[in-house]
């Protein structure tokens, strides 16, 4: 059995990998969807980084995306198991409706979350590795570094472009 450290660090990987994942296939980098994001883009740009990792990093701040979907799902399974996870799904598809966005990437994301963590937890994992998980996998994006995250986000959109 792995250590509760380990378990968060591979959390925090799978994590990672499913929000980034979903919201490049979801076409987040390729511009700002919502209010604000082509602000923060453009910013993003101006201070060094890559425009398209600053719009995909202003979606996620703008509006429920993946990593929102996948943090709430966490929290969901926490509360509730895979119900939890799922109703989280569906608050994330109304925060959308909200912000005025079409909410895929978000809803995905919790919807696959749901599911990946539960059979996970059935594995020996807990919902708390995830929530652990899914704040680090955040913070390497939010608040480590805009230049380089934005760079680092540009170039996996380059890949999907």
């Amino acid at each position: 059995m792995l250590a509760d450290y380990e378990q968060v660090l591979i959390a925090a990987v799978l994590c990672w990998l499913l929000f980034v994942t979903i919201d490049v296939l979801f076409r987040l980098p390729e511009k700002g969807g919502v209010s604000g994001a082509a602000a923060i883009g453009k910013k993003i740009e101006a201070d060094g980084g890559a425009l398209h990792g600053g719009y995909m990093m202003g979606n996620i701040v703008s509006s429920p995306d993946a990593s929102a979907g996948t943090l709430l799902a966490a929290c969901g399974i926490y509360v509730a198991g895979l119900p939890g996870g799922l109703a989280a799904a569906v608050l994330v598809y109304i925060g959308n409706r909200i912000c005025h966005d079409p909410g895929y990437a978000g809803t995905t994301g919790a919807v696959l979350a749901s599911f990946i963590f539960t059979g996970l937890v059935g594995a020996g994992f807990s919902a708390e590795n995830f929530i652990a998980g899914m704040v680090i996998a955040i913070l390497t994006i939010q608040g480590l570094s805009h230049r380089y995250a934005s760079r680092l986000l540009g170039r996996v959109w380059g890949w999907r472009s």
